[in-house]
């Protein structure tokens, strides 16, 4: 196997083809806006206690869900649980948002020489 990253856009007599680089880039530049565009379409959802939350895989919060009777909010200390647990939940999201963004764009990055 050869050393050069570039061989495989050999042109004419092992020379590097700039066109068959530019084809690549294109290409890779298409998969890799599809792939945004299906990441900011895609919703996750985090947990934490009675609490869920929804974000977009831009990490955008889209919604807040709390099961009736976890909270009255009469109490300092219960406002205090739910803030933390509104937190939590929204980490949870944004993780499952991120580690999808690592799985679907990462095969993209990883095809061009410099990016993965």
């Amino acid at each position: 196997m050869s050393q050069n990253p570039f061989d495989a856009l050999g042109g004419a007599d092992g020379g590097f083809d700039m066109n068959a680089l530019l084809a690549q880039a294109q290409q890779l530049q298409s998969q890799m806006e599809e792939a945004q565009e299906r990441l900011r379409a895609a919703q996750f959802t985090g947990e934490s206690g009675g609490v869920k939350v929804h974000v977009s895989g831009a990490g955008e919060l889209t919604a807040v869900d709390i099961t009736p009777g976890t909270f009255d909010g009469s109490s300092v200390e219960d406002l205090e649980d739910l803030s933390d647990l509104l937190v939590a939940a929204y980490r949870d999201a944004k993780a499952k948002a991120e580690a999808e963004a690592t799985a679907v764009m990462g095969p993209i990055a990883g095809g061009f020489p410099g990016l993965g």
